[in-house]
């Protein structure tokens, strides 16, 4: 697909009158339980497919999803609930069967305009989702908007915005999946498993790590007045094959590591390079988070279909002069070990730390790596064949780095962030001499 910028047509989307798809059947009311690992990604994720088939029109696209969204909200019936706070001061759902709000829509312009959808693009790609524009928090939106938009060429875009907190990128992108296999006809091969209990905390807690996830960073290399004053820019880094091999070699050659795997070496560079590129003091503590799925970790290991969030974050802390002053291997060997740290008593451990806390992870001085390069967002097939593309319209904070998968063999990948403008001229320097 080409990669033009998506701005680079104005792009004009005429939006419907919202509606409200419901369960196809009566489903469960009442009270709906979010666990500990649950409440602290509250917040909405926003991704757009395009799609485009030879030999099928856009005509009944929204129809067709509109039935299947109504099919899959009877097994996965909370997403038609509302999001509300329990009497423990916690984010729960109160299963009222309101639905999904559903909008269709028609684009100016031919899908091929709208250029790579790989590149987050808030100001274009935000008119392919559907906002509530009164939603003034979490709790006044839905759980779930989607938004068919038609173009004159025949193709149409799916835009979703969903709530982290009712799903992980693996839940999620299984939930899209089956429903557009019930839209191509076939049957729900796996019932989504409802009961997020068995990940409740302990009673009495018990807290037996230190959790710098959620620790406080002093900001002494006032990073945040660069964000304040200079513009952002986003920008996608494609890592090919050759790339990486290029980056594990550069890990091994000291001998202190044998080997390497993509993700630990990816964010390794990445960690340090972004430490380069905002200029941070050599003393600034620096901290690294990452989620890491926890679905066989767990004891015993969480079920299959699982519907919630089974990520849990990890972290590893250092000084930025330390980080950039060691060969890239330091910086592997941190990551290596702040994955080995998630055992299922770690994990347990931070559920029953939020249970005593409500602590959020602070993202001062810290990078926040997302890897989206497990998720099959290719497979997703309505009845149009495979996405054309799909991506993020944007990135939730400015602390976060985005890993996506890329190209037809899904070697490559695409890493997706947001930095202040100078900043970004350093990184993509560094990126530039590997």
């Amino acid at each position: 697909m080409a990669n033009a910028n998506i701005s680079s047509i104005e792009l004009e989307v005429k939006q419907g009158e919202p509606a409200r798809v419901q369960p196809e059947e009566e489903t469960e009311k009442g009270p709906y339980f979010l666990s500990n690992l649950d409440q602290n990604i509250a917040v909405p994720v926003r991704t757009v497919y395009s799609f485009k088939s030879a030999s099928r029109g856009n005509e009944d696209a929204a129809q067709v999803i509109k039935n299947a969204l109504s099919k899959i909200l009877v097994p996965y019936y909370p997403m038609a609930g509302t999001l509300t706070i329990s009497s423990e001061g916690k984010l729960m759902v109160d299963n009222t069967g309101e639905g999904a709000v559903f909008v269709e829509a028609e684009a100016n312009c031919n899908i091929e305009d709208i250029g790579d959808l790989t590149k987050p693009d808030p100001d274009a790609l935000g008119k392919l989702v559907y906002n509530i524009p009164s939603a003034r928090n979490i709790l006044e939106m839905p759980l779930m908007t989607v938004q068919v938009t038609k173009f004159k060429c025949g193709g149409f875009t799916l835009g979703l915005c969903m709530n982290h907190c009712m799903k992980d990128g693996l839940c999620a992108m299984e939930f899209v999946n089956v429903w557009s296999e019930i839209a191509r006809g076939l049957d729900l091969k796996i019932p989504p498993f409802l009961d997020r209990t068995i990940i409740k905390a302990r009673n009495p807690p018990k807290i037996e790590f230190q959790h710098n996830e959620f620790a406080e960073i002093e900001d002494v290399s006032n990073t945040k007045k660069l964000y304040e004053e200079e513009k952002m820019l986003y920008r996608s880094f494609l890592f090919d094959p050759k790339k990486l091999e290029l980056l594990k070699k550069k890990a091994t050659e000291n001998g202190v590591l044998k080997k390497c795997s993509t993700f630990e070496v990816l964010s390794a560079f990445v960690w340090r390079a972004r430490t380069a590129a905002l200029r941070m003091q050599p003393d600034q503590q620096t901290k690294l988070l990452f989620a890491v799925d926890g679905r066989s970790k767990f004891v015993p290991p969480i079920p299959k279909g699982y519907f919630g969030n089974a990520i849990v974050l990890t972290n590893s802390v250092c000084k930025a002069g330390e980080l950039l002053k060691n060969p890239l291997s330091f910086s592997v060997a941190l990551i290596r070990g702040a994955i080995e740290l998630v055992t299922d008593s770690y994990m347990r451990s931070a559920i029953d730390y939020f249970e005593v806390t409500r602590a959020r992870p602070s993202l001062t001085a810290t990078l926040l790596i997302t890897t989206w390069t497990r998720l099959s967002f290719h497979t997703t097939d309505f009845g149009w064949g495979e996405p054309l593309c799909s991506g993020p319209v944007t990135l939730p904070e400015k602390e976060v780095i985005l890993f996506l998968s890329h190209g037809q063999e899904r070697k490559s990948i695409n890493v997706l962030l947001g930095l202040p403008a100078s900043a970004m001229e350093i990184f993509e320097a560094l990126v530039m001499q590997i």
